[in-house]
């Protein structure tokens, strides 16, 4: 995934202004009916969705694309006609989408929500109990959240095994020793956002007491991180995001976040409430595909698009195949 783009924050009043506007006038134009020949697996049997017409939606990047696409297809085994309105650009469209009306739902990350729409400050250490905080208070803005995933897309340091043995790097408490104890590798690379977010750079710094020096937080692409650090010169330590699928197949090192800094951003059905209200069989269509959906699940079907260069309908389709929730044909 992209943390930077999934938390893209509420980035100024222009930007609200111009998601409301497309919302307000002439609704969400992208999108196309899904075609696929689906029918029920172990979920959608008695297609209690038969006659329904929904539309999916989601962000922009890798893993929000192959979960609208999940959604979709599920809607459509179950015997729903699916608008497909996934890759949304930004947080903000696919969100007042749902809201709206204009989108059925979507998956959406529980701290994306609790920091950037419901405006807190402080995370919630608890995984459920962010989810649940995040539950009660969105109700009130005609959004309905069903149970969450384990997959947690995060924020993290990471390393390349050699630099991690080189140093001895398991945990971000280690970084902190690292940059007083030999400063000059303590090098990190990330984006140019995860430099100045009180969740990024400045916060980490302080919670951990990194004694970086200057030129020592090198800004680049989010996508080079991955290839910098595997490769280990210019940059000892990278920001990633933990589900990018090119963590195992860079075979990096995620080191453990041990005073609990980085919010849990636990992707988790994100649904109209007037939607849930007159189709209530969705929460037993999507609660037991997202218990399934772990890191290293994500991870895996991350990298099948950005490492094998796969489409993200496929690969959203072959998984659910594979795992038995829907049938081809």
């Amino acid at each position: 995934m992209r943390l930077a783009q999934v938390r893209t924050a509420l980035a100024g009043a222009g930007a609200l202004l111009l998601a409301a506007a497309g919302l307000s006038g002439c609704g969400l134009t992208s999108g196309s009916p899904l075609a696929d020949s689906v029918q029920p697996g172990s979920i959608g049997k008695g297609r209690p969705l038969e006659g329904a017409q929904l539309t999916v939606t989601s962000k922009e990047f890798t893993e929000q694309i192959i979960l609208g696409q999940i959604m979709g297809l599920v809607f459509k085994a179950a015997g729903a006609q699916v608008l497909d309105r996934t890759n949304i650009q930004g947080s903000i469209g696919a969100r007042e989408a749902v809201k709206s009306g204009a989108a059925d739902g979507m998956y959406e990350y529980t701290g994306t929500a609790w920091i950037t729409y419901l405006g807190h400050t402080k995370p919630v250490v608890d995984p459920y109990q962010q989810w649940e905080a995040v539950r009660k208070e969105d109700r009130r803005n005609g959004i309905t959240w069903l149970p969450a995933a384990p997959l947690n897309n995060t924020y993290a340091l990471v390393t390349n095994q050699a630099n991690a043995q080189k140093y001895r790097l398991r945990t971000l408490s280690d970084v902190a020793r690292l940059t007083k104890k030999n400063p000059g590798a303590a090098t990190i690379c990330g984006g140019n956002e995860f430099s100045v977010r009180d969740d990024g750079l400045p916060g980490v710094a302080k919670t951990y007491g990194f004694a970086l020096r200057r030129g020592n937080f090198k800004k680049m692409d989010d996508g080079v991180v991955y290839t910098q650090v595997a490769q280990g010169a210019a940059c000892a330590l990278g920001v990633a995001a933990t589900t990018d699928g090119r963590i195992p197949q860079l075979k990096l090192k995620v080191l453990k976040d041990d005073r609990h800094f980085f919010p849990n951003y636990n992707a988790a059905p994100e649904m109209n409430s007037t939607t849930m209200k007159k189709y209530p069989a969705i929460a037993d269509l999507l609660t037991p595909i997202t218990k399934r959906l772990t890191a290293a699940t994500a991870q895996r079907l991350n990298a099948r698009v950005d490492v094998d260069g796969e489409d993200p309908h496929e690969v959203a389709k072959d998984w659910l195949v594979r795992e038995g929730f829907i049938r081809e044909g």
